[in-house]
């Protein structure tokens, strides 16, 4: 099991992939719709499971522990709130909406920032502040989290303790409902 940092990490490199995939599929015109939706789509479920676990349990453990680095965490979540208020924008829009692609591209901008930010800044003063082992039950508490996170943005949901304790799993059990909703709905009117 990865300690929390390399968890996110990871999270990162796995984001940075569908970055690229939607990338090389071309501007506004080059007709790949569909695939557009789909790629973004799964950078929406990506980001916004990332949010919640970074938001419920890494930002409150580090402030923590290690008081010094409040400012970068309150800074994560003022990108963190302007994200998810992009996904949710990008959730309901069409790709072939006419600023579907520019809003993309902002998107992928802004999260390469915060990415930057946190590999380079606040994970060293992190790993530095925090034992190994504290690390790693962190890394565990976040992999389980995953599981009862939202899928999708829920941008006026509150972003900290205790209200996103409560707020994130009752939006991830609301989510599958609709999902669950939506895929009988489409089943039934093939």
């Amino acid at each position: 099991m990865p300690d929390a940092i390399v968890l996110l990490k990871n999270d990162h490199k796995t984001v940075e992939r569908l970055f690229k995939q939607f990338e090389k599929l071309g501007g506004s015109s080059s007709g790949a719709h569909k695939t557009k939706r789909d790629v973004v789509d799964k950078i929406i479920q990506e980001l916004s499971i990332h949010a919640a676990i970074e938001e419920q349990h890494f930002y409150p453990t580090i402030r923590e522990q290690a008081p010094d680095i409040s400012d970068d965490v309150l800074e994560g979540l003022e990108e963190h709130h302007v994200v998810k208020w992009t996904l949710s924008e990008l959730k309901d829009m069409s790709p072939q909406a006419e600023r579907f692609d520019a809003k993309v591209t902002v998107l992928i901008e802004m999260v390469r920032h915060h990415v930057e930010e946190e590999e380079a800044d606040m994970f060293p003063k992190v790993r530095e502040a925090m034992g190994r082992k504290d690390l790693q039950v962190l890394g565990e508490t976040m992999e389980k989290a995953k599981a009862i996170s939202p899928k999708q943005p829920h941008p006026k949901a509150p972003d900290t303790p205790p209200g996103n304790l409560i707020a994130g799993p009752a939006a991830a059990a609301a989510d599958s409902v609709k999902a669950a909703a939506k895929k009988g709905l489409l089943r039934r009117g093939r």
